[in-house]
């Protein structure tokens, strides 16, 4: 029998790692809780199927930096980034770096839960050029105009910026925007970062 996976919280705030605390075991999952990235470097050992949901902003070292020291203490696990910040380009700068995903804070429980899961299993995806042909595929249904904005919108920047570099209104890019989260399916600004990563995957 699989035993249950592990969850890895570091969050400086204690509300916050006692609140996910509590909504892991609801859902049967072992939970560790760390205070620190530091804390967390110390005291990980590898073992079971685990994620580590990070907090982005943290004293000491922040969330950004243990995800790149992570690899360098040969630490391979699936990481999902935690804002509370509204802090759209450091999320997609986590996403480039390998972040499975980002939430943001205040957490909406079911989506949380959904993408913790998704983390947790996200060896068992589908091998790389299958998923890259699919996210091609995708975003091969954008017109010109389109994939500009996308473009850009994955790179972090908020509609008034991309309309000033495209020289159009913000209305027209709302529009555009509108128009590319429909046709791809896509319910937030992290399915555009992750379509455009896994299109370029080698």
């Amino acid at each position: 029998m699989q035993s249950n996976p592990t969850i890895h919280i570091v969050d400086d705030d204690e509300a916050i790692r006692k609140s996910l605390s509590m909504l892991m075991k609801s859902i049967d999952y072992d939970v560790k809780s760390y205070a620190s990235a530091e804390e967390f470097l110390d005291e990980y050992k590898p073992g079971k199927r685990c994620c580590a949901l990070v907090d982005v902003r943290m004293p000491g070292l922040s969330g950004s930096e243990l995800q790149e020291i992570l690899p360098k203490n040969n630490i391979n696990i699936p990481v999902i980034m935690m804002t509370g910040y509204g802090d759209i380009p450091t999320a997609v700068r986590s996403m480039k770096a390998g972040a499975i995903d980002f939430v943001e804070k205040p957490f909406d429980h079911e989506k949380l839960i959904k993408t913790i899961k998704k983390c947790v299993d996200v060896s068992e995806q589908s091998p790389v050029g299958k998923v890259k042909q699919h996210c091609m595929e995708k975003l091969s249904v954008l017109t010109g105009r389109e994939r500009q904005v996308f473009d850009l919108l994955v790179d972090g920047l908020i509609n008034k910026t991309i309309a000033t570099k495209l020289n159009l209104s913000v209305r027209t890019v709302e529009a555009h925007r509108a128009n590319i989260m429909e046709k791809l399916d896509a319910h937030s600004l992290s399915d555009l970062v992750k379509l455009s990563i896994y299109s370029q995957l080698s």
